[in-house]
């Protein structure tokens, strides 16, 4: 049966059929009742184990209840019950299933577009004033100029370039490190400037910076393999419009991940080389050779 041939055929059985606050409002109370009754012959279960020999037959009606309820909530709002549940899907495997993703320069000359496998070096020394810092190497060329942490305590973000290289392997995106790279889109005018522009980088930049503050309160998600799902959404929020926004909350969270399990490598070791490997969606650290 269809979800949405379900919620026409439990409306002869609905008794406050209105649009009155009191007629939803029966069913958002109805809806909760339920849902305590699952947890309760579920806590029953957990007491009484084999002796509680009607378990799975009392979980079938206790849920029917509440998919009776979710049902008539639906068709009070007038929505369509298999809409719900397909946005449903489409957001839960959005936000706990990495997907296959496509680069988004296949299509543009060799030179424009990001390199899929390779090494980052990253070389530690100290400016003038006697700050730490980090020059980042690829391919026997310096992107960029050397990095502080721009900031009064050594923090570390000196290494974040790490972070950009992280979101262009699983994410396929960073204007960040198009710029760095010159590898820009310049033989389509509109890519270049709305996608690997000024304000794609800022964006991109703003995005790193957000989520080196949520990491630096949670030890850098050291042991962590998940990360907070508003906190997810708030990245998709800023990257809205942009190329990225095909991505979901699964490729950002882990484009995140490893991007701070190479920091924290690279920030023991004060350096060393990144690996990564735009076709398996990987970065690994490895260390310098001893002296």
């Amino acid at each position: 049966m269809k979800f949405s041939d379900y919620q026409r055929s439990i409306r002869d059985t609905d008794q406050r059929p209105g649009q009155n606050l009191e007629d939803i409002t029966v069913h958002l109370l109805g809806l909760a009742g339920e849902a305590g009754s699952v947890a309760g012959a579920y806590k029953k279960y957990i007491r009484d184990g084999a002796a509680d020999t009607t378990f799975k037959l009392r979980m079938r009606e206790e849920i029917g209840d509440v998919l009776w309820y979710l049902a008539a909530i639906t068709d009070h709002l007038e929505l369509n019950l298999d809409e719900v549940a397909a946005t449903n899907l489409e957001k839960t495997r959005g936000r706990w299933l990495l997907e296959e993703a496509d680069a988004y320069d296949t299509e543009f000359p060799e030179l424009e577009r990001l390199p899929r496998h390779g090494t980052y070096e990253f070389i530690p020394g100290t400016n003038g004033e006697g700050r730490p810092t980090i020059t980042v190497m690829f391919d026997g060329q310096a992107l960029g100029a050397e990095l502080t942490d721009n900031a009064l305590v050594d923090d570390g973000y000196r290494f974040h370039d790490v972070f950009h290289l992280a979101y262009a392997t699983v994410l396929g995106w960073s204007p960040v490190t198009r710029a760095l790279m010159n590898r820009k889109r310049k033989s389509s005018p509109d890519i270049d400037e709305s996608e690997d522009g000024g304000r794609a980088i800022v964006i991109e930049e703003g995005v790193a910076a957000f989520v080196f503050a949520y990491a630096a309160r949670h030890e850098y998600l050291d042991g962590l393999n998940r990360v907070d799902q508003h906190f997810l959404d708030q990245i998709l929020l800023m990257t809205h419009g942009l190329e990225v926004g095909s991505r979901k909350q699964a490729d950002f969270e882990r484009a995140i991940l490893q991007g701070f399990n190479a920091f924290r490598e690279l920030r023991a070791n004060n350096g060393g080389f990144i690996d990564f490997d735009a076709d398996a969606r990987e970065l690994k650290y490895r260390p310098r050779a001893a002296d």
